[in-house]
């Protein structure tokens, strides 16, 4: 977007990081977000810029994790020049912003990615200076008023939750300061598991701090000190299964008699309001990591039939604020008896959602993109009449990825009636992210705004109550109907599902096992042992380094 030429390389080994170095042979390397230092062979021969997630002065690999454990009210992050010592290069720019209550994956995906993008944009503009010797760095030392400093690594005996003492303001942050990544080492049920995805609760009168005291959509309620917290999914540590998974699937037999509860309606998957006036309906759905499981799926079409069935003009779904949606539930299908099965149930529940949508046609419908969407969840948004995205959203519309996985959710419907069938083909084949912006460009989605999810939310309040009192809706509904009708003269989406779940069922039951392997190896999180080659465009054959363009490696 900004016009560099930019090629991918993970870090895997100091050796491979060398050999993508030469090959590429970069005016500049960022290295974004690292778990350890690059190597001395690099960033002596080549500017190198450290992206960390801290504010000016802050060192040390926990950074964001202590910042919440902490309570700091703002945090940053620091795009910083590559030495010897780790984290205390020069200064090359820096952004602050507030922290909110929010886990620590939710602040990464969020304000650490914004301000990361406008740090390493400046810092990118400094280079020719910097090279004509115009402009230099700030020393660390020369840092006026640095509040940051040395931390050490945190260990889960920093995050240890005492239930006897610790009030819920502080089992929380000790959980969202874990989540995502190691999660909170404790027991439950009497078996050694990590704490992962918490809320506050509504407490009972007399309850005993520690005791689980009921459970709701994989959820469980675990009292505290002075009231409770949801907790929706765990990892057990000695399990078949020893990846994140809902509490409720991961402890079923201990769970199955725990009464169902219906208090805390915020802190719900899904739920439902109207505007003061009637006309427009919106529908939340939050799933976490946007991985919708096959009984999500399920309430989430009950959810937007019985939405359908209001009287308003324009029904608005905003999926999550971190995701609108990422499709099936990989970790759920992984720990099923039969992941074949459980593969398809979860296929055809999403391609239910989409049909949902699909055929609700008295009324308009907005697809608002709060958050990023992979595969089948870039389809769902697509099946509605209109998508907005905030700015910044990032889009993966394609299945290979995963095993050469060939998808469903109306893909081969959706995606050609937006952008045609030749430019289908190459999003589809090309596997690329898509910036919003980007996918406007493209026609894939309508509109891009909202530089905050708050100034997100307001125009699309905004946009959803224009839509409702415009004069031509209801003609605008009517072409719609009369559309719809048309295509499923033409070709039904029944026979689009069915093609496609042809494909899908030789993913699921073929020969070919790469569906599975891939879904294994992303469940578990197995270290990355290549970088795929649609990313690593210096390993393509015949590459030739660009000779005038600035170019980037990351």
């Amino acid at each position: 977007e900004d016009g560099h030429e930019v090629s991918v390389e993970f870090d895997i080994a100091d050796s491979v990081a060398e050999e993508a170095v030469a090959l590429f042979a970069p005016d500049v390397i960022v290295a974004p977000f690292l778990k350890r230092a690059v190597p001395e062979s690099i960033w002596r021969r080549h500017l190198t810029l450290i992206v960390h997630p801290g504010i000016v002065g802050d060192r040390g690999p926990s950074a964001l994790d202590w910042a919440i454990l902490n309570g700091e009210a703002e945090w940053g992050v620091t795009v910083l020049q590559a030495e010897a010592q780790m984290d205390a290069g020069p200064i090359w720019a820096t952004r602050e912003f507030p922290m909110r209550a929010a886990p620590k994956a939710s602040i990464y995906r969020n304000e650490v990615c914004e301000g990361a993008l406008a740090a390493v944009r400046e810092a990118l503009s400094q280079v020719a200076d910097w090279r004509a010797g115009a402009w230099a760095p700030t020393a660390l030392a020369a840092w006026p008023a640095a509040r940051g400093q040395w931390r050490a690594l945190i260990r889960q005996t920093d995050r240890r939750i005492d239930w006897s003492a610790d009030t819920t303001a502080t089992v929380l942050a000790k959980i969202r300061a874990a989540d995502g990544f190691p999660g909170v080492a404790d027991a439950l049920f009497g078996e050694p598991c990590h704490l992962f995805d918490a809320q506050p609760g509504t407490g009972q009168a007399g309850a005993t701090p520690d005791a689980v005291l009921g459970r709701r959509e994989g959820a469980i309620l675990r009292a505290t000190v002075d009231g409770a917290v949801w907790i929706g999914h765990v990892k057990r540590s000695g399990s078949d299964h020893p990846f994140k998974l809902p509490a409720t699937l991961a402890f079923a037999d201990e769970t199955a008699a725990l009464p169902v509860l219906v208090c805390d309606p915020e802190a719900a998957e899904i739920g439902y309001r109207e505007s003061d006036d009637g006309r427009v309906g919106y529908l939340r759905f939050d799933f976490t990591n946007g991985a919708m499981r096959t009984a999500q799926c399920e309430r989430l079409r009950d959810a937007i039939e019985a939405a359908g069935k209001r009287p308003t003009r324009v029904l608005v779904l905003e999926g999550g604020r971190d995701f609108w949606s990422n499709g099936i539930h990989l970790n759920v299908i992984e720990a099923a008896e039969s992941p074949s099965d459980e593969s398809w149930a979860n296929i055809n529940a999403m391609n239910d959602v989409c049909l949902a949508l699909l055929t609700l046609t008295d009324k308009l419908t907005v697809a608002a993109m709060r958050g990023n969407a992979g595969a089948g969840g870039c389809f769902l948004a697509l099946a509605a009449d209109e998508v907005w995205a905030r700015e910044g959203v990032v889009m993966n519309p394609h299945y290979k990825n995963m095993g050469n996985l060939f998808g469903s959710e109306y893909w081969s419907y959706l995606l050609p009636r937006r952008v045609g069938a030749e430019v289908g083909r190459q999003i589809m084949g090309d596997r690329l992210p898509l910036l919003a912006r980007k996918a406007v460009a493209l026609g894939l989605i309508d509109a891009c705004f909202g530089a905050t999810p708050a100034a997100f939310a307001a125009e699309v309040a905004r946009r959803a109550t224009a839509l409702a009192a415009d004069s031509t809706l209801a003609a605008r509904i009517a072409d719609k109907q009369a559309s719809r009708a048309a295509d499923e003269a033409t070709k039904p989406l029944a026979e689009y599902r069915a093609e496609e779940l042809r494909h899908m069922q030789r993913n699921f039951y073929g020969f070919d096992p790469s569906y599975h392997v891939a879904r294994f190896h992303f469940v578990i999180k197995s270290p990355q042992s290549w970088t795929p080659r649609h990313l690593a465009r210096h390993r393509d054959l015949g590459w030739q380094a660009p000779a005038a363009k600035e170019s980037v490696v990351t």
